[in-house]
């Protein structure tokens, strides 16, 4: 497990204010909060920083280059547009699996090796604006096109790659809606398909524009680690050399190393996959939500070691968390096909998850805070969110009723 402290960094002030301010990044990790509260700012600081460690772990030579100055890291946060918010007593530290990094203003990063055990992770970012993508084409002259984020260039590079690994006529069926997807690779368009329509996706509603570049580019993701193969040391020690040659090179931008360093590692076997996804319910039904988030945790479950971080306004998502983390304590307790066949049609068993594997975090926009949300009986509690929610609703219709009295 890793973890990570934040204090003064963008809008998160007082930072984590349980556990001497350390954040644990479990196998499921969700921050919940209003706008501007700081959830996408955790999430892409802990992406930031997981490229960095693994960065760090294909090549010796990045550790030098880390250590001579403070630059390297903020291109590593412009990568998200996070570079503007480091602040005169920012307070960022970091502890995974292969290396603690703690970051002090105006000073190198100081970079110690752990000697825990480091899996190479494919670490996938889903930016909010991913909807865009839903409307871009391929370029018929090979032209790039320029995004103002490098973060939905890569995600949209992704998604395109996702597409051409679709079969010829093959057809995925969505978790959602009960509709298929089918990729025209001759014209480069995914359609929507229902019981009596097929539209392009770019024509469709927005949920699907939102959803369909998340589900496409997650499933592939999933899939990809089945196809990855080992390496033999001669292999791994030309990798690290290459790998180096790239890093020394001054003539590449950060962005470009980046890429190259990318495009290089799919010749080293990737064992598992995180994924940070920004808000995934944006333009979702809330049942829709459910179908969603099932299937992002039944990726997620494939393998023992993914990590799935979620950045949500939806009090619905964690409704459907405490859903998947109560299946798996009933499956743990049924011996019976019949009931467990029950808790399937509620929740299907890829999806349950465990209590222990998930951890959710309030963030609170007007104290730059974070806390834990808390649990009942080893079962995640919503009060805050879902249940607050609707009794707010009702209290306000409540009182509409009581001026309507008055209007007698």
């Amino acid at each position: 497990m890793s973890r990570i402290k934040i204090k003064n960094f963008g809008p998160i002030r007082e930072g984590y204010i349980e556990n001497d301010g350390w954040l644990d990044i479990d196998k499921v990790t969700v921050f919940i909060g209003n706008q501007g509260s700081g959830k996408s700012t955790v999430a892409k600081l802990i992406s930031t920083l997981s490229w960095i460690e693994k960065d760090l772990f294909r090549s010796d030579g990045s550790t030098q280059r880390f250590r001579k100055q403070e630059r390297i890291f903020k291109k590593y946060l412009e990568y998200h547009r996070i570079d503007n918010y480091l602040k005169s007593n920012t307070e960022i530290q970091y502890e995974g699996k292969a290396y603690r990094i703690n970051y002090r203003p105006g000073k190198p990063l100081d970079i110690q090796k752990l000697n825990g055990q480091y899996s190479l992770p494919k670490i996938t970012y889903f930016p909010a604006e991913r909807n865009f993508v839903s409307s871009v084409k391929k370029s018929r002259s090979g032209q790039r096109l320029t995004l103002w984020s490098q973060s939905l260039q890569e995600f949209k590079e992704t998604f395109q790659e996702a597409k051409e690994n679709f079969r010829e006529k093959e057809t995925i069926h969505l978790p959602i809606s009960n509709v298929d997807l089918e990729y025209n690779k001759l014209n480069d368009v995914l359609y929507v398909k229902g019981d009596d329509y097929k539209i392009q996706l770019s024509d469709s509603a927005s949920g699907f524009q939102s959803f369909v570049p998340l589900f496409v580019v997650a499933n592939y993701v999933s899939k990809s680690l089945e196809k990855e193969q080992d390496m033999d040391e001669q292999q791994r020690e030309t990798f690290k050399r290459e790998s180096a040659k790239i890093l020394r090179n001054k003539l590449y931008t950060e962005e470009q190393r980046r890429i190259l360093l990318s495009n290089l590692a799919t010749q080293l076997n990737i064992k598992r996959t995180l994924n940070i996804i920004e808000e995934p319910e944006q333009n979702l039904f809330p049942t829709s939500q459910q179908g969603m988030l099932f299937k992002l945790l039944e990726f997620n479950n494939k393998v023992r070691n993914n990590e799935l971080i979620i950045t949500t306004h939806s009090p619905y998502i964690i409704g459907y968390l405490t859903l998947a983390v109560k299946a798996k304590e009933l499956y743990r307790k049924s011996k019976n096909d019949e009931v467990r066949q029950m808790i399937n049609d509620i929740v299907p068993h890829k999806s349950a998850i465990s209590n222990n594997d998930l951890v959710i975090y309030e963030l609170d926009e007007t104290e730059g805070s974070i806390r834990s949300l808390g649990n009942e009986n080893g079962i995640p509690d919503d009060n805050d969110y879902l249940d607050n929610a609707l009794g707010v609703m009702n209290e306000m219709f409540s009182k509409l009723l009581d001026i309507e009295d008055l209007c007698q």
